[in-house]
């Protein structure tokens, strides 16, 4: 008999009787084929199993800790919402002095804002599946979709802005800081458009194999793989690589540019450039990498046939995703409570609200005047004390 028609033999009798081959009398079949051939067809793996014709891996990891999943995304939500909101409400409240990059950091801010309010949903997601219906699963992707592509665009602007205010030492005037509003608007009006095929697509469901429902892409067959491979392209490259590459050339010459003047703050500013690439590129990179891994394995481009590469695969993958979605939290840090001009504001604000007292204020501000110098403009933005 054929080798093919063998092999389909098998795999009907393997489905249909459940039995192993060692309990059948392979004589009686009145078949011509080896005897040898068949174990080793038997025992061989085929496409979704492990090596020695084990059964399927398990769609859950054993021994993964989906509760300290769930803390972690709730303490990300906490140091999220908590820094992004004093963000926001501290440059809003500025009436006189708010430079382009603030416009930015206050749209950054809402941003993380706007993500670290899903992060409680998915936080009980990951431990007890999707309850919260088919509506909040469809509003709740579209916007974390919409926030993380608006984060990293406003990123991007941020380092131009940066770049044209050094490199090209362009003043601010009333007609930039309507191209300032204008940018903004764009960004949020592109980051909505990348995030409508998310909201068509996504529903709630209830999986069987994971005995609970789940709020995920309802499609089916080659169009599921396509739309998996079309989409993370989609992140990879506009959510990331072409951020970064703004990034990274804007802030390259701003810091030749500042290299080569004579300015007791250029090397503090140097280094929150440093910083702010770094923390950008160790946040994400590692969850870009890993989900470029998972594509290849799903599409048999990088075979990982044994369990156990599978399982790290997937650990790897929430493990990296947190990762990623704790730069909403730093970003406050990186870009607002680094800079000194934004420290006075906070402490106004704080005064202002009976929070602080007026001596307290004067004496930080004495302070700050003597280790600084006066020789910062008044157009300084909030961030990275340029």
């Amino acid at each position: 008999m054929d080798l093919k028609l063998q092999l389909v033999l098998v795999w009907l009798l393997q489905d249909l009787d459940g039995t192993s081959p060692d309990q059948w009398d392979i004589q009686d079949l009145d078949l011509d084929f080896d005897e040898q051939l068949f174990q080793s067809i038997w025992n061989s793996s085929y496409p979704g199993t492990p090596q020695g014709g084990a059964a399927a891996c398990l769609v859950d990891v054993p021994g993964f800790n989906s509760l300290g999943l769930m803390i972690v995304y709730v303490l990300v939500f906490v140091f999220s919402v908590t820094g992004n909101s004093v963000v926001v409400y501290v440059v809003y409240s500025m009436k006189t002095g708010r430079a382009s990059t603030d416009v930015y950091l206050m749209h950054l801010g809402v941003a993380d804002l706007l993500f670290g309010l899903t992060l409680p949903f998915w936080a009980v997601d990951a431990h007890f599946g999707w309850v919260f219906g088919d509506a909040l699963c469809k509003i709740l992707s579209g916007f974390q979709e919409a926030s993380l592509y608006s984060s990293v665009f406003l990123l991007a602007c941020i380092s131009i802005d940066r770049y044209v205010a050094v490199v090209r030492a362009t003043r601010v005037h009333s007609s930039r800081r309507v191209v300032v509003r204008a940018v903004c608007a764009v960004v949020w009006v592109v980051a909505a458009a990348l995030s409508l095929p998310v909201v068509f697509q996504r529903q709630s469901m209830f999986a069987e194999v994971q005995n609970r429902s789940i709020c995920y892409e309802n499609l089916t067959g080659a169009s599921m793989e396509r739309w998996r491979v079309s989409m993370r392209v989609l992140r990879h490259m506009v959510g990331f690589f072409l951020p970064l590459l703004v990034m990274t050339v804007c802030y390259s010459w701003t810091i030749i540019k500042l290299f080569h003047t004579r300015n007791q703050q250029k090397h503090k500013a140097m280094r929150v450039i440093m910083a702010v690439v770094l923390t950008f590129v160790l946040c994400w990179a590692p969850f870009h990498v890993t989900v470029v891994t998972d594509t290849l394995m799903q599409s048999r481009s990088l075979q990982m046939d044994d369990c156990g590469s599978q399982y790290v695969l997937k650990v790897m993958l929430n493990v990296t995703e947190v990762l990623a979605f704790t730069h909403c939290a730093l970003n406050p840090i990186l870009y607002a409570f680094i800079g000194e001009k934004f420290r006075h504001q906070f402490l106004s604000a704080l005064s202002k609200q009976g929070l602080l007292s007026r001596r307290l204020q004067r004496v930080y501000r004495q302070g700050s005047t003597n280790s600084m110098g006066s020789n910062r403009s008044r157009n300084t933005s909030v961030t990275m004390s340029m």
